[in-house]
């Protein structure tokens, strides 16, 4: 297997400090565009939702679960024995809600999945997220999400609900730890898209992620 080439400490200090300056560019470049981000506009949810849940039928104001924001990840379901192991794989990456929840900010799951397969396969993955059933698809389709996934964000003011944010695709997977950490090793995610040396081992992306319990 092809191997980054070996090099003295102090070659290897130069080229570690010249990275850090592009990564300090880049870090301020994404505090500059969070900060734009919270000063997106809003818009209002008008259409009364409805989500079942272990505990019956709520609103999507029920699903703030008493805090003044929310972040939805719709779960992309087709199917009892199709799970998304992407999508598996990105809640595996989410922490303890309680630091989200020291900040007013609640967190949930939403598939058009039956609940009555969501929760076989919410405690087979080991999962305390609440999860919630929209089979309708409506609220999937008018959040962007449609027959796959996203992750939208709202705010409530009293009885009413705002979306401020939505992202899809890789602004989904930058948020999963998994794929951060690989960006950090010599051999990155050994996909057959990414920019990487000659020799390196690569494969087809996606194709290797597993539910974590079928490596």
């Amino acid at each position: 297997m092809t191997r980054p080439p070996i090099v003295s400490e102090q070659e290897w200090r130069s080229a570690r400090d010249a990275l850090l300056v592009k990564e300090k560019q880049l870090t301020r470049a994404l505090d500059d565009l969070a900060a734009e981000r919270r000063r997106m506009p809003m818009v209002r949810v008008d259409k009364d939702y409805r989500f079942a849940g272990p505990d019956g039928t709520r609103s999507l104001g029920d699903l703030f679960q008493g805090r003044g924001q929310l972040i939805v990840y719709s779960f992309m379901w087709h199917g009892a024995e199709e799970f998304c192991s992407g999508c598996s794989m990105f809640t595996d990456n989410i922490g303890h809600l309680a630091h989200l929840h020291a900040r007013d900010v609640s967190l949930a799951l939403v598939s058009t999945g039956p609940l009555a397969e969501l929760m076989p396969y919410k405690q087979r993955m080991g999962w305390t997220i609440p999860w919630y059933s929209a089979p309708d698809g409506e609220f999937n389709h008018d959040q962007g999400a449609g027959d796959g996934f996203a992750l939208n964000v709202f705010l409530r003011d009293g009885e009413d609900v705002y979306r401020t944010y939505v992202t899809s695709g890789r602004g989904v997977e930058r948020l999963g730890s998994n794929w951060t950490f690989l960006d950090l090793t010599p051999y990155g995610r050994q996909e057959t898209w990414e920019d990487s040396p000659d020799g390196w081992p690569q494969s087809a992306p996606y194709r290797w992620w597993r539910l974590h319990d079928e490596y």
